[in-house]
């Protein structure tokens, strides 16, 4: 038989060894739950009736807290998936919209930029020089993309040639969207989606705080 206080030390480990399991298990089943927790996904996220082709991450290029004014061209982000066997080809253009805080454009489509050209032994004009009138446009080809079976299509606003909402038909600021419609050769069921601008990665900035003219002058004690 063993002594008392043995038999008292026994039990105190016991407890501790039982409140440290019941602490890691309530530990773990916390970081269980928050591994399985949605993480924020930036823009539209969507797919056609019949799942061929799914739309990822739709959305503008963020450019600052003023946004595109009305005319101007403004860079889009998008992933294309084609889920089937066949190729798909992905029409985008813009329509009027008739939802608020929504825009339309007059063209979807692949800017080129104007490209400077000098014969041997010239220098390129400066920037604050006109170009001449021999000098190439820059030319849209419409948005018309096409799939390979199974092949996945990416656009970001960092292309070489981006993929652009052109003429915008009013100001797009942040927290509003571009009307867009998406059509398939496949004859999945067109769809009708609103782009919006992304958020910035870190907050815009504050300006200067500024005194009030009327405000009360601190009393010398």
């Amino acid at each position: 038989m063993r002594p008392l206080g043995t038999r008292r030390a026994a039990l105190v480990a016991g407890a501790a060894t039982v409140a440290a399991l019941a602490l890691g298990g309530c530990s773990a089943g916390q970081v269980a739950e928050t591994a399985i927790l949605d993480t924020p996904i930036a823009g539209v996220d969507t797919e056609t009736a019949d799942g061929s082709v799914f739309i990822r991450n739709l959305q503008v290029e963020y450019n600052g807290v003023e946004g595109y004014e009305k005319g101007e061209n403004a860079p889009l982000e998008l992933s294309l998936f084609n889920q089937t066997a066949e190729p798909v080809t992905v029409t985008i253009t813009s329509a009027a919209p008739d939802l608020p805080q929504v825009v339309g454009a007059d063209q979807v489509g692949f800017v080129s930029a104007a490209a400077t050209v000098t014969t041997p032994g010239e220098v390129a004009a400066s920037p604050s020089v006109a170009p001449s009138a021999s000098a190439p446009a820059a030319t849209v080809r419409p948005a018309r993309i096409q799939l390979a079976p199974l092949s996945t299509a990416m656009f970001r606003a960092t292309d070489l040639i981006p993929l652009q909402v052109i003429g915008l038909q009013g100001a797009l600021t942040p927290g509003a969207s571009v009307n867009l419609v998406f059509e398939f050769s496949n004859s999945s069921e067109k769809l009708v989606l609103q782009a919006p601008v992304a958020s910035p990665l870190s907050p815009a900035p504050r300006g200067p705080a500024v005194v009030g003219e009327d405000a009360p002058e601190s009393e010398g004690h």
